[in-house]
């Protein structure tokens, strides 16, 4: 290879390396990228998807699209200008995107803050502290998202308790389910070697909050002290699409990826919640807090975040995710 070409060859390597620290459902990972000296391919890992709380692959898909966008930023902020084809071949569905290198590109000062914020977004469990977030900062979160494809609705004060309600249920719901119990308490008690799942010891025991979320360790195990916060400045997004398709996950994953990232760069906490969307009546529920129609994907919880830091996300080492074997 010529020096430029190992340059390339190097910067898509780390790009995959990077987009490893992105958020995905219950911590699965669930993508395998193949790092080619010319490009970076992102596929789906089936066997890496919740068969219950995830039939469709929908969120498996805004795990990858959270991936994806993670990349195209640390290509941006390295100075790379990329060329992004998504779904690139309706004969193979697991492939999801297909990343080249297209030539040389000056990295705005967004896509820098938002290459340093991945290194530190962590989600945040623990309940956000009474500080209010400005309509300026929730104003900037909604335009990260809508410059990825997707929608982002500010959920309105008037419209928690509804947002609160469907937490309720949906966590009832699931928990009623032996199958999702079953699944649960797989991604939960992983081995803390394998650097995946959702140890217990990074979630917060149930305590009164404005919007519930998802009870992590209702089987018992070490969870961190939520501390006396109850989201009282916290705000909700949800983010939704036009359309119920492969292309419109992959979208709302990139999106998702750009609010957290800038929540990140606003010294903001922020945490997906994605419980309510995993149930269809929830799910339904939330399309009656949009301003038009639409398909609601994910939610977001963002706020300022308790004194010290969250426990970190595990991850699986890098070579079991990336591939580069011709």
């Amino acid at each position: 290879m010529t020096a430029d070409e190992t340059i390339s060859a190097r910067a898509l390597y780390d790009a995959a390396r990077t987009a490893l620290a992105a958020p995905s459902i219950f911590n699965t990972q669930p993508w395998r990228w193949h790092a080619a000296p010319d490009r970076l391919r992102l596929h789906a890992d089936r066997q890496r998807q919740l068969l219950t709380a995830d039939p469709q692959g929908r969120l498996l898909t805004v795990s990858c699209g959270a991936a994806l966008h993670h990349a195209r930023i640390a290509l941006a902020a390295a100075g790379h200008q990329a060329d992004v084809r998504e779904l690139p071949d309706p004969a193979d569905p697991d492939l999801l995107a297909d990343l080249r290198i297209a030539g040389v590109h000056e990295p705005s000062l967004a896509e820098l803050q938002a290459c340093a914020a991945i290194r530190r977004r962590h989600t945040d469990r623990r309940p956000f502290t009474t500080q209010p977030v400005a309509e300026a900062t929730c104003r900037a979160l909604v335009v990260a998202g809508e410059l990825e494809h997707a929608h982002v609705h500010l959920v309105g004060v008037e419209q928690v308790g509804v947002l609160a309600l469907a937490a309720v249920r949906a966590g009832a719901l699931q928990l009623s389910d032996p199958d999702y119990r079953a699944e649960l308490a797989d991604w939960t008690h992983r081995p803390p070697w394998s650097g995946e799942g959702v140890p217990t010891a990074t979630t917060v025991r149930a305590v009164p909050r404005r919007v519930p979320i998802r009870d992590y360790a209702p089987f018992g195990g070490e969870t961190m002290r939520p501390g006396r916060d109850t989201d009282a400045g916290a705000r909700y997004l949800i983010l939704f699409t036009d359309e119920d398709t492969p292309a419109a996950w992959l979208h709302a994953g990139q999106a998702l990826s750009a609010v957290l990232l800038t929540a990140t760069g606003h010294g903001l906490g922020s945490a997906p919640i994605s419980d309510v969307t995993e149930v269809p009546g929830t799910r339904d529920e939330l399309r009656r807090l949009l301003p038009g129609l639409g398909r609601p994907q994910v939610c977001v919880r963002v706020g300022y975040a308790q004194p010290g830091l969250p426990a970190p996300a595990t991850r699986r080492p890098y070579e079991e995710s990336i591939n580069t074997a011709p």
